[in-house]
């Protein structure tokens, strides 16, 4: 497989994950070798991880959003949010994973994650 034909694999599993195309622009000042950056990244993470066999689209949603809210990643774990709304995760399923998060994360980073989660609820109103 070409390098072109792994990008474009990563850019149809995220895309078929998030309900939309992955858009990464490089930003403000950002240096075009940026863009060789964010392909690495999509390739490895969409291409290399989801599509693995072994666990489905929901589990590996589930411990996404739990790794994301554990490190502290705010964008990230908003990403993964939107994901887990996009695959069928309920927002209820959501606040129990924050809830058995702060048992073993910490009731701080639990609560401090939750508040993206709310971000990201409001975005969605009519997902459950």
């Amino acid at each position: 497989m070409t390098t072109s034909d792994r990008h474009r694999q990563a850019l149809d599993t995220a895309e078929r994950l998030l309900g939309q195309p992955l858009d990464l622009p490089l930003g403000p000042g950002e240096p075009a070798s940026g863009a060789e950056f964010r392909r690495l990244a999509t390739e490895h993470t969409f291409g290399d991880s989801w599509s693995r066999p072994g666990l489905d689209d929901r589990t590996r949603v589930l411990i996404s959003v739990t790794i994301a809210a554990t490190l502290g990643t705010q964008e990230p774990l908003r990403g993964q949010l939107r994901i887990a709304l996009q695959s069928g995760v309920t927002k209820d399923e959501i606040v129990e994973l924050f809830i058995h998060l702060a048992a073993y994360a910490g009731a701080a980073r639990a609560f401090d994650s939750y508040q993206t989660a709310l971000a990201v609820f409001a975005e969605r109103p009519e997902a459950q």
